[in-house]
């Protein structure tokens, strides 16, 4: 039976002022003038420095006579130590605004770093809803990647390291004060990061869509989200400098990060969050492999939420319920297969024992909620199975 959401029900849409297209990076300097910096931390990682990215902006601010500190100690997955260590840095350097350049991880480490800095807190303590008492500092976001959309969201996840399992802190506080959205950056992407965080924007979209706290605003973003990265990702996958498809990939995930940032998301995430934190996958990876299984358990829930997703991925909309489930399926498995992501969750460690531990984590994490069918902790031990 699917669910409706009506237009009398309350909703808000909280986005950060964001500026997007070439050159957007170099206005760091300025909005950073803007905000009243006086000591910048620079939160990135060893990858981003070697590509090339970090030093003009380092010479944007030292021109603008804004002393800064680079913290790049952040891993593929943001530990919690690794944004106690960074708010150090910044509370020990007298800091009061933060750049995060690079992919979901720095600038979630960066949003941790800041609301620790400003409520002198664990990180782990804000885990949930609204659980942020103090704003953080102000934040400017550069994505380097095409996909986690953390630039406009207003989630942070992180790695509890003791517990091996993501937290989510989800706060109108971590949404970033400006997001410098720049399409050239992710041309250093390799093409199986480009295919990952593509899938991993595509997830967010159909999450979005069929979550049941979308909106009509949030309804237009994922739609278009999930429109540009069929005609846009293989082409940014197999021609790297393609610019023009790198910029509607980027696109993409602004759309589907307005979109998930304020509909939430489904059993993908919550099930992506457990194996990151268990196993220390890749988030991207990680969703690609299991949105077709997910999907197909959610399609009876809401089939005219999947029947619009077909329609906007190019599919006919109209087919008999289970044959639309089907190809629809199906064309998610192509997409992701055309894109090189051909492993299953066996490949990549994940073993039948820890199963049932990991889908009991899932079964708690926020995104859950959101998840169109109530999915119940053998539902999700199936889906694993049905994905290793």
């Amino acid at each position: 039976m699917e669910s409706h959401v009506s237009l009398l029900e309350l909703r808000k849409f909280v986005a950060p002022e964001f500026i997007f297209g070439s050159g957007a990076r170099s206005l760091a300097a300025r909005f950073a003038s803007n905000l009243g910096a006086r000591h910048v931390l620079i939160v990135t990682d060893p990858g981003i420095i070697n590509a090339g990215w970090v030093l003009p902006l380092l010479n944007d601010l030292n021109q603008a006579g804004i002393h800064n500190t680079v913290f790049d100690q952040v891993s593929s997955n943001p530990r919690d130590d690794e944004v106690m260590a960074g708010a150090n840095v910044f509370i020990n350097n007298h800091c009061n605004l933060i750049i995060a350049i690079g992919g979901g991880s720095p600038m979630d480490c960066a949003k941790g770093i800041g609301i620790v800095s400003s409520n002198q807190r664990h990180i782990l303590s804000f885990e949930g809803v609204d659980e942020v008492p103090i704003p953080a500092p102000p934040l400017i976001c550069i994505p380097s990647t095409a996909g986690t959309s953390a630039d406009v969201s207003q989630f942070a996840i992180i790695n509890d390291v003791a517990r091996k399992v993501k937290i989510a802190i989800i706060s109108k506080a971590v949404v970033p004060d400006v997001a410098l959205i720049d399409p050239f950056v992710t041309t250093t992407m390799d093409p199986y990061l480009t295919a990952c965080t593509g899938i991993d924007a595509l997830t967010h979209a159909v999450e979005a869509y069929c979550s049941n706290a979308h909106s009509p605003i949030t309804d237009l973003h994922a739609l278009q989200a999930i429109r540009l990265i069929k005609d846009n990702l293989l082409a940014a996958i197999h021609s790297p400098d393609d610019l023009e498809a790198r910029t509607n990939m980027m696109l993409a995930s602004l759309h589907a990060g307005l979109a998930f940032s304020n509909a939430s998301l489904g059993a993908v995430h919550a099930m992506a969050h457990s194996l990151g934190g268990f196993y220390g996958l890749p988030h991207g990876e990680c969703n690609a492999i299991l949105l077709e299984h997910v999907m197909a358990k959610n399609f009876e829930s809401a089939p005219d939420r999947f029947r619009q997703i077909a329609s906007a991925l190019g599919q006919a909309s109209d087919l008999p319920d289970e044959l639309q489930k089907v190809e629809l399926v199906n064309g998610i498995r192509s997409l992701r297969e055309k894109a090189g992501i051909i492993t299953r969750l066996g490949a990549i460690g994940v073993t039948a024992a820890n199963i049932p531990e990991l889908a009991e984590k899932a079964m708690n994490d926020p995104c859950m909620a959101t998840n169109p069918a109530g999915l119940t902790q053998l539902d999700i031990e199936a889906l694993y199975a049905s994905a290793l």
